[in-house]
């Protein structure tokens, strides 16, 4: 992994372990990897107006996860604020847009481009949405694999019927959407590959 900040020793070990408790299917560190691939991609086209802080937010945004509760995003935004104090004391660091990028994640398919403010700092916060939602329009099997790691994360969670009820209700309102990503750079590039996927899985013909 590039680090884009310098981590203190320990830092890295500590959010590792973190993304390990409780074993998780999806949302592990492999995750936050695929994401920041799709970060350096942001960074070398439109770029990034806070880098280091979206970078951060990266890597935290999914530390603390536990399929079914409704707190992980402000569970994991408290612990980015927290290690950010702890460890990264003096770098200079906007802290507070950190966290308020990983909170936004708890709002995923009900936002529009326009709620998240012009300017740099919301195109910041529209691509490091679209990053983690960018595996809507990954290739069939990256897709495939995805779908059934969310399920096996709800396996025991919830009730099967109600998973699978709730799957379709957010899968079948993002197909419904007029735009499923919110910066034009994703739009452009996955819209098309994220509708085919989600027809595919809900059986809707295109």
């Amino acid at each position: 992994m590039r680090e884009l900040i310098p981590l203190p020793p320990g830092m890295l070990d500590a959010l590792r372990a973190a993304y390990s408790r409780p074993p998780r299917a999806y949302h592990h560190f492999g995750h936050v990897e695929s994401v920041l691939a799709h970060f350096d991609a942001v960074a070398a086209g439109p770029g990034w107006s806070r880098p280091r802080e979206a970078w951060l937010a990266v890597l935290y945004h999914d530390a603390v996860y536990e399929a079914g509760r409704r707190d992980n995003e402000a569970r994991s935004a408290a612990l980015a604020a927290a290690d950010i104090a702890r460890w990264l004391p003096d770098a200079g660091l906007d802290v507070t847009h950190t966290v308020k990028l990983i909170e936004l994640t708890a709002r995923h398919g009900t936002l529009l481009p326009g709620d998240l403010g012009d300017g740099p700092d919301g195109d910041d916060r529209r691509h490091f949405l679209d990053c983690d939602m960018a595996i809507l329009g990954a290739d069939v099997a990256t897709f495939d694999a995805y779908d059934r790691a969310i399920a096996d994360e709800y396996r025991g969670a919830v009730p099967g019927w109600l998973y699978r009820l709730n799957r379709r209700r957010f899968l079948r309102g993002l197909l419904r959407r007029e735009r499923i990503y919110l910066s034009a750079f994703f739009h452009e590039r996955l819209d098309g590959a994220a509708r085919a996927n989600l027809r595919r899985v809900l059986g809707v013909e295109g």
